[in-house]
């Protein structure tokens, strides 16, 4: 069981260099802990999911082409997250404005192949 997680969980990018903060929308006017929590649905780029600093993922088509001329040598890029698909699995047994709640043993695939979880939650009261 993982907690609930909350706008200013800490989240990292396995191809990103610095780990960054979910912004949860209040749409669903539900808090734990006292701040917005999160659902599965929680995934839109740069809205719900920041930039990680740089990304290293050789499939992102920025890295590619920095690469390809650097002759070869990895070049990192700036991150810009490319998340299509929300949140798994989720905590279907917990709703939050008919969604599954997101907690913290959920992840996120990135399109350029990285794998997004959390490393801490904002808050540490409400358990699912």
């Amino acid at each position: 069981m993982g907690m609930q997680i909350t706008t200013g969980a800490m989240m990292q990018c396995s191809f990103g260099v610095a780990p960054a903060p979910i912004n949860v929308l209040p749409a669903n006017r539900v808090l734990a802990g006292g701040m917005p929590a999160a659902t599965i649905m929680d995934f839109a780029p740069m809205t719900n999911i920041p930039t990680f600093g740089m990304c290293s993922s050789p499939a992102n088509p920025t890295v590619a082409a920095a690469t390809a001329a650097a002759l070869g040598a990895l070049t990192p890029m700036p991150c810009i997250p490319a998340t299509a698909a929300p949140w798994i699995p989720g905590v279907p047994t917990t709703l939050i404005g008919s969604q599954p709640a997101l907690d913290s043993t959920c992840k996120l695939m990135c399109n350029w192949g990285g794998v997004i979880q959390f490393s801490a939650p904002s808050q540490f009261t409400v358990e699912l």
